[in-house]
C-alpha cells in the first residue's frame, strides 16, 4: 500500500470528514424544529382523534375521562368542550358532510353531536344516542351515505336513522380494535382484530371477503386515499405493512424504523406518504414505496 509519512496528512482523513459531515447533517435535522405548538386543555390522556372532512383547521379529540374537545388549529385553541361519555371515549369520526360527528364510549353508547356550538341558552346534548349491548371500540363513517360502522365484538353497520344495526359482520373472533371505510370504493371496509387478523368486508354482501393473518397483532389500518386497493397496517412487531387487497399473500412494502409497537397510522391526502405513531415516543413520516422513514 503506498503511504505518505507526512504527519500533516491524516491516514483516516476521509472517514473522519465523512463522520463530521454526517454529524452536521444529523444536528441540522435535530434543530429543524418541525414542532409548531401543543394543544393543551385535556385533563386526562387523549385516546382518539378525528379530522374535519371539509375544514382543515378543525380537529376533534376524545379523552379518557369522556371529554371531547374541538380545536381550531389556526388559532391553536379549544373552541368547544363536551362531556360526551362516562369512561373512555373509544372512537370518533366526523360525518362526510362535516355537519356532525359521532363518538363511542365505554358506556356502550354511540352518540351523534352537532359540529356547531349550541345557541345561547341551549343545552349541550347529542342529536341521537344509541344504546348498544357491548362496548364499542371504534367507529368510522361512510364517505358518501348516511351509514356508519362500529366495531367491538363484531363489525356492525348502522343506518343513521335506526337504533339497531342494518347488518352485523363477524369472522369468528373476540374483539376488533378498529374499522375503516375505503374512501374510494366506499362500500369496502377493513378491520383489525386482536387475534392478529386483518379482515376485509363488503357492505353489499353482508359477509366478510378476505382475511390476512400476521405474526403479531395489528393495532389499526388506514386506506390510501388515492389508490383504492392499497392499505397500510400498523403492527405490534415494530413494522408497518402496506398491502394490496388483491394480493394478500405478501405485503407490497414493509416499513421499518420504529423500535417499539406501532400504535397508529394515517395517510396524507396526496396518498404519497403516511405518518405513524409508535410506543417508542416517536412520530415518523414514511414515503409509501420506501422501507424507511424520511
Amino acid at each position: 500500500v503506498p503511504r505518505n509519512y507526512d504527519p500533516a496528512l491524516h491516514p483516516f482523513e476521509v472517514p473522519r470528514e465523512y463522520t463530521r459531515a454526517l454529524n452536521a447533517t444529523k444536528l441540522e435535522r435535530v434543530f429543524a424544529k418541525p414542532f409548531l405548538s401543543s394543544l393543551d386543555g385535556h385533563r386526562d390522556g387523549v385516546n382518539c382523534m378525528a379530522k374535519h372532512p371539509k375544514s382543515l383547521s378543525t380537529v376533534l379529540s376524545g379523552a379518557c375521562d369522556g371529554e371531547v374537545k374541538i380545536w381550531n388549529l389556526a388559532k391553536r385553541q379549544c373552541i368547544r368542550t363536551i362531556q360526551a361519555h362516562e369512561g373512555f371515549v373509544r372512537g370518533m369520526c366526523a360525518r362526510f358532510c362535516g355537519t356532525s360527528f359521532f363518538t363511542v364510549g365505554d358506556d356502550k353508547t354511540v352518540k351523534q353531536w352537532k359540529m356547531e356550538s349550541p345557541e345561547y341558552g341551549e343545552e349541550e346534548e347529542p342529536i341521537h344516542t344509541i344504546l348498544g349491548k357491548t362496548v364499542y371500540t371504534g367507529i368510522d363513517h361512510h364517505w358518501k351515505e348516511a351509514v356508519f360502522a362500529t366495531c367491538g365484538h363484531q363489525v356492525d353497520i348502522w343506518d343513521e336513522q335506526r337504533t339497531s344495526p342494518m347488518c352485523s359482520l363477524t369472522w369468528g373472533f373476540d374483539s376488533i380494535s378498529s374499522v375503516k371505510f375505503n374512501p374510494i370504493e366506499t362500500y369496502l371496509l377493513g378491520s383489525c382484530a386482536s387475534d392478529r387478523n386483518i379482515v376485509l368486508y363488503d357492505m353489499r354482501k353482508s359477509t366478510p371477503l378476505k382475511k390476512v393473518i400476521l405474526n403479531m397483532r395489528t393495532n389499526t389500518l388506514c386506506w390510501n386515499p388515492m389508490e383504492a386497493f392499497v392499505f397500510t397496517a400498523a403492527n405490534e412487531d415494530y413494522n408497518l405493512y402496506t398491502f394490496d387487497m388483491r394480493y394478500l399473500e405478501s405485503p407490497v412494502t414493509v416499513h421499518m424504523d420504529h423500535v417499539s409497537a406501532v400504535l397508529d397510522v394515517d395517510y396524507s391526502p396526496t396518498g404519497k406518504e403516511f405518518v405513524s405513531a409508535s410506543f417508542d415516543k416517536s412520530v415518523r413520516i414514511f414515503p409509501v414505496d420506501k422501507g424507511h422513514s424520511r
